[in-house]
C-alpha cells in the first residue's frame, strides 16, 4: 500500500512537472477511448433499432401460404392447387413440437369499411385471440383484443390498425363505437399501438380491420383460410421444426414433403440469422477501428514513457542503491502508465456518454437507431484499454527495471 501511495505522489509531481507533455498524451488516450466506445455504441444502437423494426411483423414467426405442387405424388399430378383449412392450424400444433403457437388467417379486400362518409377498402383479417401475441400487436390504453368468447359467440367485434382509425375517426375516440364493414355493423374493442413495421405480407398492420375468424367465416362464407402463421418455440430449431411442417401437410393433402411451392414458407428467423452474423462481424470491424485510434494512444504513451525514463535515470539509480529491487522500480512505472490510461479512458468514457445522450435528441433512431453504450460496449472498451496499457507499459517499465545502477548514478 505504501508503495503504491508513494507512486501516486510521485505521478501527481510528474504531471505537475510536464504539464503539457501530460495532458497531449491523456488526450491521445481519450480520443481513442471516444473513438471506440461512440463507434460500438453506434452499432449497437443500429442493430436494436433494426431489431425492433425487423420485429414489428413478429419475432421468430413464419408466414405460410399454399400454393401448386410441381412433382408428382402417390399418382397425383402436377400443378394441383393446395388449400389450408381452418382445423390445419390446429392440427400443426398438435403434431409439430417445434411451434410455441399458431393461428389460421382469414384476409380479403373487397368489402368496404365505414364510418358516415369516410369509406376506405382495407384488409379485413380473420384470426384468433394468440394471433396478436405472435404479431405484436398491442391495442392501446381502453382497448382489448380478442379472447375465446369473441370466438366461440361469433361476435361482431373488431380491433383497428391505427392509420384506419385515424382515417375514420380522425381525433375522436373509436373505442365503443360502431363501424360498418360492408353492411353490418361491428363495434370496435381495441384500436393497435403504432408500430415501426418494415417488412409486412397481405398489408400493414395499421391498414388492417382485424375481426374474429368464426365471424369471419361466418359473415363472409370462406371455406378456405389464406394463409397460417405460426411462432417457433426455439429459433435454432427453425429448419427442422418448417421441414415437419411440410411433412404433416403433405400426408394430408397428399404433396410430396420436398415439393417447396406446394407450401410457400416465409420464416422470419432465417433474417435474425443473417442480422446476428451481420452486425457480429459489424461491430467487430468497428471496434478493430475504434482499437487502432487507441492504439496511436498508446504508443504515444509508451513514448513518453521511455522519455521518463531517461529522465529519471539518477532517481532509478539512487532507488536501487537503498534496496528498491527490479519489480518495485517494474511496479513503479508501469503503474505511471496504468494512472495515464486511466485518466485519458474516464475523460474519454464521460465525452463519449455526453455524445450519445446527444444524439438521444436527433431525430433519426427510427432509421439507424441512436447510440447506446451497454455493458457489451463498455467492457469490451475496457478490454481494449487494458491490452494498450500491457502493451505500452511493460517495455518501458522493463527498461527501467533492467538499468545498471552504476550507469544510472554516474548519469
Amino acid at each position: 500500500m505504501n508503495q503504491l501511495l508513494s507512486t501516486v505522489k510521485e505521478f501527481i509531481r510528474d504531471l505537475q512537472a510536464q504539464k503539457l507533455r501530460t495532458f497531449l498524451t491523456i488526450f491521445g488516450i481519450m480520443w481513442g477511448t471516444v473513438a471506440i466506445v461512440v463507434l460500438l455504441a453506434f452499432g449497437m444502437g443500429f442493430k436494436k433499432q433494426l431489431s425492433i423494426n425487423m420485429h414489428g411483423i413478429g419475432e421468430s414467426i413464419v408466414i405460410m401460404f399454399p400454393g401448386k405442387t410441381t412433382k408428382t405424388f402417390e399418382g397425383f399430378g402436377k400443378g394441383r392447387r393446395i388449400r389450408f383449412l381452418e382445423n390445419d392450424a390446429a392440427l400443426l400444433k398438435r403434431e409439430v413440437r417445434g411451434i410455441k403457437a399458431i393461428s389460421p388467417e382469414y384476409s380479403r379486400r373487397n368489402t368496404p369499411v365505414r364510418l358516415g362518409k369516410n369509406i376506405l377498402s382495407p384488409n379485413i383479417t380473420g384470426i384468433h385471440p394468440i394471433y396478436g401475441d405472435i404479431r405484436n400487436i398491442i391495442c392501446e390504453a381502453g382497448g382489448r383484443f380478442f379472447n375465446d368468447l369473441d370466438i366461440q359467440s361469433r361476435r361482431r367485434v373488431t380491433v383497428i390498425g391505427d392509420k384506419v382509425k385515424e382515417y375514420l375517426f380522425g381525433d375522436a375516440a373509436a373505442i365503443g363505437e360502431l363501424i360498418y364493414l360492408g353492411d353490418m355493423p361491428f363495434r370496435v374493442i381495441g384500436v393497435m399501438q403504432k408500430k415501426t413495421q418494415n417488412s409486412s405480407y397481405n398489408s400493414r398492420d395499421q391498414d388492417r380491420v382485424f375481426i374474429p375468424a368464426s365471424t369471419f367465416a361466418s359473415v363472409f362464407g370462406d371455406i378456405y383460410i389464406t394463409n397460417i402463421i405460426y411462432q417457433h418455440a426455439d429459433p435454432t430449431q427453425a429448419e427442422a421444426t418448417n421441414e415437419k411442417v411440410r411433412t404433416v401437410l403433405g400426408k394430408r393433402y397428399k404433396f410430396d414433403p420436398t415439393d417447396e411451392d406446394a407450401v410457400w414458407l416465409w420464416d422470419t428467423s432465417e433474417f435474425d440469422k443473417f442480422v446476428f452474423y451481420f452486425f457480429l462481424a459489424f461491430n467487430i470491424f468497428m471496434g478493430v477501428i475504434g482499437s487502432f485510434t487507441l492504439a496511436v494512444g498508446g504508443i504515444g504513451v509508451a513514448n513518453i514513457m521511455y522519455v521518463v525514463v531517461q529522465e529519471r535515470f539518477k532517481e532509478i539509480g539512487i532507488k536501487r542503491a537503498v534496496g528498491a529491487t527490479r519489480a518495485n522500480i517494474l511496479f513503479q512505472f508501469f503503474m505511471e502508465t496504468f494512472f495515464i490510461i486511466a485518466l485519458g479512458a474516464i475523460g474519454g468514457f464521460l465525452i463519449a456518454f455526453g455524445i450519445t445522450q446527444v444524439m438521444q435528441l436527433i431525430p433519426i433512431k427510427e432509421f439507424v437507431g441512436t447510440p447506446e453504450i451497454s455493458i457489451v460496449v463498455t467492457l469490451a472498451t475496457v478490454a481494449v484499454l487494458m491490452l494498450i496499457g500491457l502493451a505500452a507499459g511493460l517495455m518501458p517499465a522493463r527498461k527501467a527495471a533492467n538499468l545498471d545502477v552504476v550507469e544510472c548514478i554516474r548519469t
